[in-house]
């Protein structure tokens, strides 16, 4: 672990220290090398996106904010929840729970767009630190919260984790061997299914919604401890890596010259953000799905969905090296009939059963979880060494931006069903 420590001081020490050049290691250790990175990236994924979906599977509770003796979130076991407007057939929240998806990637989307603009003076090392400590401090301030707005401002250091994490960690990869990608991807599809159903075992099993969040405070350290004690130098893989690595840390993300694509190549990034939309859109509307013939509770209806979604999305970001799909925009035309699909159900409710509903719910986590792995691999293999750093946080960008208009477009198609009688 010893030279795993060395490593990270490539990334974090200033232009003006010297650093003893670390040994390469022996080409016998190059298989285990692989392994600790791809288990490194793995984990950096699952706890870089971890607070990011707990809040997405607390947006009811968050929302809802009953409050008993102790400040103890009420998590409600009975069935018969109590509607919020008695007016409506939707048991609706007074706001939306895109309101909470907005609180969790506008800041999100902030950073990613100043990021190319004075990120560079930052190296690796302290964004990492940053990223774990507003991650634990998400934790703690939506546990002890007393009012919606202060859980908001919880759900706003969730994303700045999560945000400067991803820009962060997808422009490491670009020292690393293309297949750290596909652990990456996978990592993040583990932080969906593990964080949701974390939160749903959790409160399901009698903890309150305080109580589960402050137990998930292990995550930011384990993410601290994957970059700092697990990751090897760039230079056990690439001669050089490590010089590279450090140099870029420091250098502009937008250059002059636009990135350039190998021959026969396709940029897909507004193919991206435009089935992120839709995507985006669906999970923002889940809470409109409510059926009164189940043993669930409204809030319980809207963990389940959450967790199908996301155990969807790891399944198929896990499935790169079974199957890769060169035409993403098939995957974001599949998802606009879902799209179109599950309104209609909402406004007419012919579905008989919420078990219908799971199903799609978990087909459309598939579709998404595939479109993001298969955009950044489409990206690493037809983009050329010099410019994948930036291709890699440039794509971040867009898909934070269809996030951000669907909460946004969210947010009236709430008020507006929940007006009907």
């Amino acid at each position: 672990m010893g030279g795993c420590a060395g490593s990270r001081r490539r990334l974090s020490d200033s232009e003006g220290e010297e650093t003893v050049p670390e040994p390469r290691l022996p080409l016998l250790d190059h298989q285990g090398a692989h392994w600790k990175n791809a288990v490194g990236f793995w984990l950096l994924g699952l706890c870089n996106n971890f607070s990011y979906v707990v809040m997405l599977s607390a947006a009811h509770d968050i929302l809802s904010h009953e409050r008993t003796s102790g400040n103890q979130s009420h998590v409600d076991p009975g069935p018969a929840p109590i509607p919020h407007n008695s007016s409506s057939r939707f048991d609706c929240n007074s706001v939306s729970t895109a309101a909470v998806l907005l609180a969790d990637i506008l800041p999100t989307l902030v950073i990613k767009l100043l990021a190319p603009l004075g990120l560079h003076l930052l190296p690796y090392s302290p964004r990492v630190l940053v990223s774990g400590i507003c991650a634990a401090g998400s934790f703690v301030l939506v546990a002890f919260s007393h009012s919606v707005g202060t859980s908001l401002c919880g759900v706003v250091l969730a994303s700045i984790s999560s945000g400067l994490g991803e820009v962060t960690f997808l422009s490491l990869t670009a020292f690393y061997p293309r297949a750290v990608i596909s652990w990456w991807s996978s990592g993040t599809g583990g932080a969906g299914l593990l964080g949701a159903l974390s939160y749903l075992g959790l409160t399901q099993a009698g903890l309150s919604p305080q109580q589960t969040l402050l137990s998930m405070l292990g995550i930011p350290a384990l993410l601290l401890a994957s970059y700092f004690l697990l990751l090897t130098s760039p230079e056990a893989q690439d001669p050089g890596g490590e010089e590279e690595a450090e140099s870029s840390a420091r250098q502009p993300l937008i250059r002059t010259e636009a990135p350039e694509l190998k021959p026969g190549s396709s940029s897909s990034l507004s193919l991206r953000e435009r089935w992120t939309v839709f995507k985006v859109w669906m999970m923002a509307g889940f809470e409109l799905l409510f059926f009164r013939n189940t043993s669930l509770s409204h809030a319980q209806q809207y963990r389940w969905y959450q967790m199908l979604y996301q155990a969807g999305v790891f399944a198929s970001r896990s499935s790169l090296r079974c199957c890769h799909i060169r035409f993403t925009w098939a995957l974001a035309l599949l998802q606009c009939l879902n799209l179109a699909f599950l309104l209609a159900d909402v406004w007419f409710g012919f579905l008989p059963s919420i078990y219908f509903v799971f199903l799609i719910i978990l087909y459309e986590g598939l579709l998404g979880g595939a479109a993001y792995v298969n955009t950044f691999h489409n990206i690493a293999l037809e983009t050329s060494d010099e410019h994948r750093e930036f291709a890699m946080a440039a794509t971040c960008i867009s898909d934070t931006l269809g996030i951000s208009l669907s909460g946004l477009l969210a947010l009236p198609l709430h008020d507006f069903l929940c007006q009907l009688s």
